[in-house]
């Protein structure tokens, strides 16, 4: 299998989990490399539903090495949490790795984030209050906490010193609130690194090690290529990028080892979260849609939040697609449609009187109109069968239709929210 990233080609929530939790039993690592517990990878198998947040999506399997690496951004109470989660649900203990260089989300980066979100009110970017903009923020600005610091107290004492100066000055002159004691958070963090210092290690050699024996890697990526900062939908995007191509360096692994990039895209359109949304359905269509998606329905599995939905969008996904530089693409929730008769896809978008069919700038996009093409529905269900040529002529049509439109060809199509029920298109 090599080195592989599996992607979102869209706006989030299209179903990476689950693909990776597939390719995961042939694997011998599944590595995090960015992000945190911002978003949640859904996955359905025989110990019951499991939303992950900060752990990779190849813990449900004894065998994988599952790695967090230097890109995450790591929050401990969350990590323990899920480690909790898996142990009263009987799942097998996992085989974890926390990189030293990876960094800690503070609880003060939550309490940033969701201070400044009620501040903006109206305009706001529809942040999961996760406290991902005000780590990633610190990372740059150089006053993050590492890991490998957590495991001096006095080292770790100063880090946090110098990350609440101006923070508490923040605190009371700018949103009204008290100020953080520094030895009360120190303490916290003390407390927690204890709890995480068995996996602490330098993933950096264990993968690089991994991949000159040639074992094979699965790189699991969070959201997707329009949430991107700079390639996506600014300033509705998150703080980390998303993309294949960040994948070596929050890993920690050469570009040129990653040989299959599979972006994830749902048979029609999601989005959690604020910004532009050019196929978005309204209304009762919209409801319809959303109660039949997935396994319960589309809702954030993070925020709980419905997510918004509406018809696939060929000229948004071409884009993620080609930012992310996929190989082949995972289309997913395909057994969703089996309820209509006729099917819109988005091939284009009129702005301001004219046509285009590429993916503007933002401020472009808020005033695009979809051009759809209408496909037959196949008004059957079709979460039964297991090999390509089984599905309806008019979901094959479907399917090869979405990939002349985004130029990537479709190898895994998902039919249900099952393990199982995925399909291989040769």
């Amino acid at each position: 299998m090599g080195v592989m990233a599996v992607v979102g080609a869209n706006w989030g929530d299209e179903g990476k989990g689950k693909i990776t939790d597939y390719l995961a039993h042939d694997a011998n690592f599944v590595v995090r490399f960015q992000g945190g517990s911002n978003a949640g990878h859904t996955i359905l198998n025989a110990w019951g539903k499991f939303a992950l947040h900060a752990l990779p999506s190849g813990v449900f399997y004894p065998h994988v090495h599952n790695v967090i690496g230097p890109g995450v951004a790591v929050n401990i109470k969350d990590l323990l949490r899920e480690l909790a989660t898996l142990r009263e649900r009987a799942v097998p203990t996992p085989q974890l790795r926390v990189s030293e260089r990876a960094q800690v989300v503070l609880p003060v980066h939550v309490q940033l984030d969701r201070y400044e979100e009620e501040r903006l009110g109206a305009n706001q970017f529809g942040s999961t209050r996760t406290g991902i903009a005000p780590f990633y923020a610190d990372k740059a600005l150089k006053i993050g906490v590492q890991i490998s610091e957590l495991f001096s107290k006095n080292r770790l004492r100063e880090r946090v010193e110098r990350a609440l100066a101006l923070k508490n000055v923040l605190f009371v002159y700018g949103y009204n609130q008290p100020m953080v004691d520094p030895d009360a958070l120190t303490e916290t963090l003390w407390h927690e690194a204890a709890q995480i210092a068995d996996y602490v290690a330098d993933t950096t050699t264990l993968l690089q090690n991994g991949w000159r024996d040639g074992q094979s890697i699965v790189l699991e990526g969070q959201l997707g290529a329009l949430r991107d900062p700079d390639h996506g939908i600014y300033p509705f995007t998150t703080s980390s990028s998303p993309l294949a191509g960040f994948a070596s360096v929050g890993a920690g692994i050469p570009p040129y080892a990653i040989t299959r990039i599979i972006a994830v895209t749902k048979a029609y359109s999601t989005c959690v979260g604020a910004g532009p949304f050019v196929t978005e359905l309204l209304g009762s269509d919209a409801e319809t849609l959303r109660e039949r998606g997935g396994d319960a329905g589309e809702y954030g599995a993070t925020t709980g939040r419905p997510r918004r939905v509406g018809w696939f969008d060929a000229v948004a996904t071409r884009y993620g697609c080609a930012v992310q530089g996929a190989t082949e693409v995972a289309l997913t929730n395909l057994d969703v449609l089996g309820y209509l008769e006729e099917i819109p896809i988005a091939v284009g978008y009129r702005i301001d009187g004219k046509v285009t069919t590429q993916f503007p700038t933002t401020t472009q996009l808020t005033a695009a109109q979809p051009i759809f093409e209408m496909m037959p529905g196949w008004r059957t269900d079709i979460r039964a069968i297991r090999r390509y040529h089984n599905l309806p002529s008019a979901t094959r049509h479907y399917v090869e239709r979405i990939e002349e439109l985004i130029g990537t060809p479709v190898h895994l199509i998902s039919v249900g929210p099952e393990r199982e029920q995925l399909l291989v298109k040769e």
